[in-house]
C-alpha cells in the first residue's frame, strides 16, 4: 500500500477542507473519496476507516477531530467507542468456545448457568441467546449505570426475568441484555470475563488496539463522542423512519423503549465507568484498524498468523437462526450466532458478508467470497441504529471496488 501519495492530503469539498491522513492501496480511491464526502454531506467530525483483503491491509485513513466536541486532530492510534459493534467482536467467542470444544450451543444455558433456568426459561438453548431469540430484551427493573457495570446485578436480573416470548420461536434484538446473557456464559465456562477472554485470546495475539473494558492506561487514546446532525444539502435525500419504527422508539411502554431502556438513565458514553465497565454488547473501543484486522483474523490469515475460525465456525458464524420482524427493532432484521447478516436493516457487503453495526455509526465485518474485513469507527453518534448513512456511503464505495 502506497502511504506516501496520500498522507496528509488535503481534499475539498464545497466550504470543508479535509485533511486526509493514511493510505489507500490503488484502485480502492473511492472509498476514501467516499469517507471525504462524509465531512461535508453527513456532518462528520472525526473517524476512521479501514479495510483488509485477503489479509492485506489497503485502505487504512483518518481525518478530523479527536473529540467529536474538540479540536485536537484524530492521531494515527485514536481509539473510539464503537456500542453495538462491539456484539460482534463479543460473538466470536462462544463460537470459538465450541470450535475448542468447550461450548455446546445445542445445550441448554443452565448446564452452564444454572440460576438462568428460572421463571420459564428452561429450554433457553446457548444458540437462543446468539441469535436473539431467547426472549429477555427487556428488564422489568432497568438498572442503574453502577449496577450494570458491577458484573453481578445485570447477571442476576436476566436470570430472573420471566421471557417476553417462549424462548426460541422469535426474535428480538436484546440490546443491553445481549452484554450480560453472553458476557455470564462465558464467566461461567472460562473463569475470566469476556473482556479478559478477548484481551487474552485474540487482542494480544493479533496486536489489536480494541478494548472491552478500556484499562485505564488507555483512557487517553480514547475519543470524546457527541451527538450530530447532518447538515442539509441542497438536492441530497433525508433517510426519514416509518412511521411504525419513529412510534416505537417514542413510546415508553413499546418493547423497543424497554430494550434500550435496560440502563436507566441512559448512561454517558464518556463516563470513564462505563467505558471500563466491559459490557459485551456496548462498549467496546477501538480503533478501525483494529476493527476491520479482527474480521480479517476470523476469514483468513493475517500477517502471518493463523485465522480464528475453521471453516466449521465460519460457517455458523454466518448461517441464519433469525430473520423477518424483529420485535424490537421494528424492521425485518437477519441474525447468525451472534452476528447480524446483509439485509435491508444492515446493508453489508454482499450476500454472505457477517458483522455487527454500532448505534450511531461504527460498523465491522468480513465478507468471505471477497476477502474483505471492514472496520469504520467515528466519535459522532448520529440517529441511526443498524445502517448509518455515513458507513453506508463508505460500503457502497469499496463494493464498486471488488
Amino acid at each position: 500500500m502506497d502511504r506516501g501519495h496520500h498522507r496528509g492530503a488535503q481534499q475539498e469539498w464545497g466550504a470543508i477542507v479535509v485533511d486526509v491522513q493514511g493510505a489507500v492501496a490503488p484502485g480502492y480511491e473511492p472509498v476514501k473519496d467516499a469517507f471525504v464526502r462524509n465531512f461535508e454531506q453527513r456532518g462528520e467530525r472525526g473517524a476512521a476507516v479501514a479495510v483488509y483483503r485477503h489479509g492485506r491491509k489497503v485502505v487504512d485513513v483518518w481525518a478530523g477531530t479527536k473529540d467529536a466536541d474538540g479540536t485536537a486532530p484524530w492521531a494515527p492510534d485514536t481509539a473510539q467507542m464503537v456500542r453495538s459493534a462491539t456484539k460482534g467482536v463479543a460473538a466470536a467467542v462462544p463460537l470459538l468456545l465450541h470450535q475448542r470444544g468447550r461450548l455446546d450451543l445445542d445445550a441448554p444455558v443452565s448446564t452452564y448457568w444454572p440460576e438462568f433456568k428460572a421463571a420459564g426459561k428452561e429450554r433457553t438453548l446457548v444458540r437462543h441467546l446468539l441469535s436473539h431469540r431467547a426472549g429477555v430484551p427487556a428488564l422489568d427493573h432497568p438498572l442503574t449505570l453502577a449496577e450494570a457495570a458491577d458484573g453481578e446485578s445485570g447477571p442476576a436480573a436476566v436470570a430472573a426475568q420471566p421471557p417476553a416470548w417462549e424462548p426460541g420461536t422469535t426474535h428480538g434484538y436484546h440490546p443491553h441484555t445481549f452484554s450480560w446473557l453472553i458476557g455470564e456464559l462465558v464467566l461461567r465456562v472460562t473463569g475470566r470475563t469476556i473482556g479478559r477472554w478477548i484481551a487474552e485470546e485474540i487482542a494480544a495475539p493479533l496486536g489489536l488496539d480494541l478494548w472491552v473494558g478500556l484499562p485505564p492506561e488507555q483512557a487517553h487514546r480514547a475519543g470524546r463522542v457527541a451527538r450530530i446532525e447532518a447538515p442539509e444539502v441542497p438536492g441530497a435525500l433525508r433517510a426519514r423512519p416509518k412511521r411504525a419504527v419513529a412510534e416505537a422508539y417514542a413510546d415508553p411502554a413499546s418493547p423497543t423503549r424497554r430494550a434500550f431502556g435496560a440502563i436507566d438513565p441512559a448512561p454517558d458514553e464518556n463516563d470513564p465507568v462505563y467505558r471500563a465497565a466491559g459490557l459485551a454488547g456496548s462498549t467496546g473501543i477501538a480503533t478501525a484498524r483494529s476493527l476491520a484486522r479482527f474480521y480479517a483474523a476470523l476469514i483468513g490469515e493475517v500477517d502471518g498468523a493463523a485465522r480464528l475460525f475453521a471453516p466449521a465456525t465460519l460457517t455458523l458464524a454466518r448461517t441464519e437462526e433469525s430473520a423477518g420482524p424483529d420485535r424490537t427493532l421494528v424492521v425485518n432484521t437477519r441474525f447468525g450466532l451472534g452476528h447480524m447478516l446483509h439485509g435491508s436493516a444492515s446493508p453489508l457487503l454482499g450476500a454472505g458478508s457477517f458483522g455487527h453495526p454500532g448505534r450511531g455509526g461504527p460498523l465491522g465485518f468480513a465478507d468471505p467470497e471477497s476477502g474483505i474485513a471492514f472496520g469504520y469507527v467515528t466519535n459522532g453518534m448520529a440517529r441511526s441504529v443498524t445502517a448509518d448513512p455515513r458507513a453506508q456511503a463508505l460500503v457502497r464505495a469499496l463494493r464498486s471496488t471488488v
